[in-house]
């Protein structure tokens, strides 16, 4: 399956741990690491002064110096890397000077002048139109403005942990309780068996939809998938005795049913966009009363409202469980959580609700168990909350906490790598790895679940070494996902673990007298609510905030200084293991943003090629004389036949749009005769693009002249440059999650104050998800440190 083989993908980070002598080195003074696809040998790190002014800021890891960037770099055109703003600096310098070369090229910012507006007019100007930043700015403020945000975050008296305690959460409760996906109806499509069709009962064919649907994926493709849903489909189909006997899963043809379901896709692509628009109305119509609850008082969104439908377990990785069958939930299984004097939600006709309780010191409001792991399933309100927002700041404050007392436990544990005690040593190991790799804790788990482990959890196979200290780590992590790390450790490190797999052996567990919760009993006694999940945190901000201290130029344009952010947080993304598989499209992709740029380079051409009409003596200079690099005849050709077929369409929605607004007149609509001879503008387009392809100039505009041209030029290299950075953060980010840490692990405080220091609009870091969950962030000064 290639999603499993996507997640089995491995970072193989050669990574240098130093000994405790060389821990005052900061991270933001290293070099960024770099993803490979093979391991490379491991060097000695070299030792360099700290020039922290704090000694809590002790490294993770050291890495190597890589510019993942370099390459695309490499290929691009040098002129076409430099801003045509930034050329004519370059020009004016004297040949006896000597600038600073700078880190990277910025592109010049062209900023429109004032004008004034004629406010009476009802069509406002396409010069005057309103900056996107004064819309964000307008509904930012719109938001403020709303009576229903609670704005728990400017109250003197901060709540108190609202999730590790057992204080009442809430006086009053009220909502709608939880949306039941709709019954399923027959759609009457026979399978085959043994090449006949047979005919199944409403409960069998459903399951043997699930399983139709999946014919063509990984998932169908999957022995274990296969072998789980057969085994599962046997007991409903025994259920009904007018099914037919079904023995062999090799004899079962669900096609009819796959081609079904694919020609309902290709009918649903083919719908108008009001037919789409109804379909989605009468959707928000059914969910509307589910969307928010009310909380002593104030409305609150919910989250995830909706019961999953019944279906076939995918899991994550190699899930033994894979194909299951997840029944369907009735409400008999779900219980409410209300206030005492709130209306129940009536459940569907019929049926009851398993319970309602009243359970003040609880956040959740509807609860369930589903079927195939018996894991209990919630539901909370949404992440834009109070309650889920206060309990991110609590999150992210007790990380913060963690600066005071990181580096006595760093020294205690240190210490304890020498302990006489065997309990005392693999804690003190345990710990050394969870701080320095951010691994996860791990905790036990039974055979009938996917075999992934943390750093309590590891067992002999999982690490293996290489004298004098070096440790190779494989396995398994949360969701399946492959870590593959080889480091250099502290000798004392290296011994315990040594003697730790040689007392164990193979097959059994590393820490054999470990557990997640003894660890985090200990880490709680050195400081209160500190648990191993607290370091990852920390380390995750930690190295975030010195990354982005490190890379940021504020010098540098708004593209730079994107790219510079997505690189501080790639090094989070690659510290804590967050891989994602490649995409299918993404060469695709880059080869589409290669063609955008081609494009822009084309419009730098012609208007060069006026420029040169206007001013022939702009020839000798490169910036406007030199030909256009990437940009061959066969291109050309191509792109220019591509801009007819679009004016032709352009044209065509013109003659639609004119002809309906006809009809709502009551004027009689333009003939096909008159759509002929208005294409003839696309027409005379393509013989004028032919002609101007042989030319070195071309005639201008009427009202261009010499420094319009230079100011539309100097915009496309602008726009070139930054599609170019675009293209650079793709590449380097295709095998990287960057989503996992930034919604999770690094404290959006970072981001904020970043984002002020810089002018760099929040919306280009932040999704509207991300800036609605983290509002309570927004409020912080632009000198805030982590």
């Amino acid at each position: 399956m290639s999603n499993q083989k996507g997640k089995e993908k491995a970072f193989k980070i050669s990574v240098p741990i130093c000994e405790s002598e060389d821990d005052d080195v900061p991270l933001a003074q290293r070099p960024l690491s770099r993803v490979e696809r093979q391991p490379r040998p491991v060097k000695k790190p070299i030792k360099q002064e700290s020039s922290s002014e704090d000694d809590d800021d002790i490294p993770l890891v050291k890495r190597k110096l890589a510019s993942p960037a370099k390459s695309m770099k490499e290929e691009s055109d040098s002129e076409d890397d430099v801003p045509l703003a930034k050329k004519r600096q370059l020009k004016k310098v004297s040949p006896k000077a000597s600038p600073k070369p700078k880190a990277s090229p910025k592109p010049k910012e062209v900023k429109a002048e004032p004008m004034d507006v004629d406010t009476t007019s009802k069509k406002r100007p396409a010069s005057a139109a309103i900056p996107a930043s004064n819309k964000r700015e307008k509904k930012v403020k719109k938001e403020e403005d709303d009576p229903d945000l609670y704005k728990w975050w400017e109250e003197e008296q901060q709540p108190q942990e609202i999730e590790q305690d057992d204080s009442v959460k809430w006086t009053t409760l009220q909502h709608s309780g939880v949306l039941f996906p709709p019954e399923y109806k027959p759609h009457g499509v026979k399978m085959r068996y043994n090449g006949k069709p047979i005919s199944l009962s409403p409960e069998a064919e459903e399951v043997a939809s699930f399983f139709a649907a999946l014919l063509e994926t990984d998932h169908g493709r999957n022995p274990v998938f296969q072998k789980n849903f057969f085994d599962d489909w046997q007991t409903v189909l025994k259920k009904d005795p007018r099914n037919p006997e079904i023995t062999s899963f090799e004899k079962c043809d669900f096609s009819p049913i796959h081609a079904m379901f694919e020609s309902e896709k290709e009918k649903k692509k083919l719908l108008t966009r009001e037919e789409k628009a109804a379909i989605k109305a009468e959707r928000e119509k059914l969910e509307a009363k589910y969307l928010y609850a009310m909380v002593d008082g104030r409305k609150e969104k919910v989250g995830n409202f909706r019961i999953e439908p019944p279906g076939l377990f995918r899991g994550r990785g190699n899930h033994p469980k894979t194909g299951k069958l997840k029944t369907r939930v009735a409400p008999e299984q779900v219980t409410l959580n209300l206030g005492v004097d709130a209306v129940i939600p009536e459940p569907p006709q019929g049926h009851k609700w398993a319970a309602v309780v009243h359970d003040q010191t609880a956040t959740w409001l509807a609860t369930w168990k589903e079927n195939v792991n018996g894991a209990t399933k919630y539901v909370f309100l949404a992440a834009t909350s109070a309650w889920k927002g206060q309990s991110d700041m609590q999150k992210f404050e007790k990380a913060r906490e963690l600066k005071k007392y990181v580096k006595t436990i760093r020294a205690n544990y240190t210490k304890e790598l020498r302990d006489k005690l065997s309990e005392v040593r693999q804690r003190a190991t345990a710990m050394y790895l969870i701080d320095r790799l951010a691994l996860r804790a791990g905790n036990e788990k039974g055979d009938d679940v996917a075999d992934t482990v943390g750093c309590c959890s590891l067992r002999h196979e999982h690490i293996k070494l290489e004298p004098p200290n070096i440790l190779h780590f494989d396995f398994l992590g949360k969701d399946s996902i492959r870590y593959q790390n080889t480091v250099e450790v502290d000798l004392q490190v290296f011994k315990n673990i040594k003697i730790f797999k040689k007392q164990v052996g193979e097959g059994h567990k590393i820490f054999d007298r470990l557990t997640t919760s003894d660890l985090n009993k200990y880490l709680n006694s050195c400081m209160k609510g500190l648990t191993a999940k607290v370091f990852r945190t920390y380390n995750a901000s930690n190295t975030f905030q010195q990354q982005i201290d490190l890379l940021t130029n504020p010098n540098d344009s708004v593209p730079d200084k994107l790219l510079s952010y997505n690189r501080a947080n790639r090094e989070v993304a690659v510290l804590c293991n967050h891989q994602r598989s490649a995409s299918k499209t993404h060469a695709q992709m880059i080869s589409r943003i290669s063609d955008r740029i081609r494009a822009l380079k084309y419009d730098r051409m012609k208007l060069r090629k006026q420029l040169l009409a206007l001013d022939p003596k702009l020839k000798k200079k490169p910036e406007y004389g030199e030909p256009e690099s990437d940009l061959e005849d066969d291109w050309i050709k191509q792109h220019e036949e591509e801009l007819v077929e679009k004016e032709k369409d352009k044209i065509k929605s013109r003659f639609e749009k004119q002809n309906e607004k006809l009809a709502a007149e009551g004027v009689p609509a333009m003939t096909l005769k008159d759509l002929e001879e208005k294409l003839k503008a696309a027409d005379e387009l393509a013989v004028r693009l032919k002609k101007e392809r042989k030319l070195a100039k071309i005639e201008p505009p009427a009202k261009a002249s010499v420094e319009k041209l230079i100011a539309s030029i100097e915009k496309i290299d602008t726009r070139i440059y930054a599609t170019k950075n675009q293209a650079t953060d793709k590449e380097e980010n295709k095998e990287v999650a960057l989503g996992t840490s930034k919604l999770n692990y690094i404290d959006p405080r970072i981001t904020v104050a970043w984002c002020k220091r810089n002018d760099v609009p929040m919306e280009k870091v932040f999704s509207k998800t991300l800036v609605d969950k983290f509002r309570w962030a927004q409020n912080i000064p632009t000198d805030w440190k982590f």
